[in-house]
């Protein structure tokens, strides 16, 4: 027990060095030219009926959502730190790999069952606000394919754990948080490729002036890009969007077809350029290397907290310590996501020279996801993962001057 106590801490320390290393390198702490912005008030960029509807629809579900998330945590710990998860979990009959997977399945479907009145009350908001046309039974496949992607990945992940400590009584926290660490570098990998055709379906960018400028700005930003997909998402939202998923061979660029529908061509183009600077820098890469090396901080932590890993009944106490870790967390996820999406911007705004498309871009993201301009400081600090608009518009603002 003691070198498997030594064995954790160790890899701790080593995980968080990894993580010290990798955020201080690859991530761009400084990335706005000439210092702190100053955003331009709400009013002077949106009119009295777009903010106040902007406002209508998000301080409710603001308050929802933390609700949710609330419940959500409540019932991990209810489960996790008192008897009560063990004892369900030693009801079960089979070995112990079955016993991990049935803890995955039933503690989900627990928390997607208390926290349900709450999702519908979300889901009729975002209909009610013309957010989504999609219908109640697609939105319902929809949950139960995340659903279905999360258990799967969770109980992959929770076998390796206890699968190890079972195997590797004293050196388990070194194998499962290098096995748990090459997993997160797998997942991020093949995400593009098994998951994602889950929930969209992808076509070329049809040959036209649209995808010859793109593959213009690709090679502009020294981007090797093979094709540019376009993602089906008008059927499940209204609101505007593009990504860069995976890394390596599995890198793609893609826009939302109502991107395409509703926005001008220098739009588009201003969207396509800060996606293609997350390419070029390979952030999907850097998160995930940052996330390799969070497995290992958070298995060597769970080395010291949890005595008997190798017991499936411990499943639920583990899930409620990752969710709990996950929520404290989000301020320093959020805050490395922000500071990327700041240099994407700059870089968008230096690559295509048109600062006025840039702005009217973030006025009509805006408007069409209905973001609240002027977002509560601690809720942007905890959970916002993007500059606000205000905040976009105003280093658009500056480097046009």
């Amino acid at each position: 027990m003691l070198e498997a106590r030594r064995t954790a801490a160790a890899v701790a320390v080593a995980g968080a060095v990894l993580f010290v290393v990798i955020a201080a390198l690859l991530v761009p702490w400084d990335p706005i030219p000439g210092g702190p912005l100053h955003p331009p008030s709400a009013s002077s960029v949106f009119t009295a009926e777009q903010i106040q509807r902007a406002e209508d629809f998000a301080g409710l579900q603001r308050i929802l959502s933390w609700t949710s998330l609330a419940v959500s945590l409540v019932l991990a710990c209810v489960l996790g730190f008192t008897r009560i998860g063990a004892r369900l979990v030693d009801r079960v009959r089979g070995p112990w790999w079955w016993k991990v997977v049935v803890a995955v399945v039933g503690l989900s479907l627990a928390d997607l069952l208390v926290t349900l009145p709450l999702t519908v009350l979300l889901r009729r908001r975002v209909l009610e606000f013309g957010l989504s046309h999609q219908a109640w039974s697609a939105y319902a496949v929809d949950v139960a394919k995340s659903l279905g992607v999360s258990v799967v990945a969770t109980s992959i992940a929770l076998v390796i754990l206890v699968g190890a400590a079972r195997s590797w009584p004293r050196a388990w926290p070194a194998v499962a948080g290098l096995l748990l660490s090459g997993l997160v570098m797998l997942g991020s990998f093949v995400y593009p490729l098994l998951v994602e055709p889950l929930f969209n379906n992808f076509e070329s960018l049809p040959d036209g002036e649209l995808r010859t400028q793109i593959l213009t700005l690709a090679d502009e930003e020294h981007v090797h890009v093979d094709d540019v997909l376009v993602a089906d998402a008008s059927r499940r939202t209204t609101t505007l969007n593009a990504y860069v998923s995976g890394f390596g061979s599995s890198r793609r660029v893609v826009v939302y077809d109502n991107l395409l529908d509703d926005e001008n061509q220098r739009e588009v183009l201003a969207v396509v350029a800060h996606e293609l600077s997350h390419a070029r820098h390979d952030d999907v890469l850097t998160g995930s290397l940052l996330g390799a090396a969070g497995a290992l901080l958070g298995v060597g932590l769970l080395g010291l907290l949890v005595p008997g890993v190798g017991d499936p009944r411990w499943v639920p106490r583990i899930l409620a310590l990752v969710a709990v870790a996950t929520f404290l967390a989000s301020p320093v996820q959020n805050g490395i996501s922000r500071r990327i999406e700041t240099r994407a911007d700059v870089e968008s705004l230096r690559t295509t020279q048109d600062p006025e498309a840039f702005i009217q871009l973030q006025k009509d993201l805006a408007t069409t996801s209905l973001a609240d301009p002027t977002p509560y400081r601690l809720s942007q600090f905890w959970f916002g993962s993007h500059p606000t608009a205000l905040q976009r518009i105003a280093l658009a603002e500056r480097m046009a001057g």
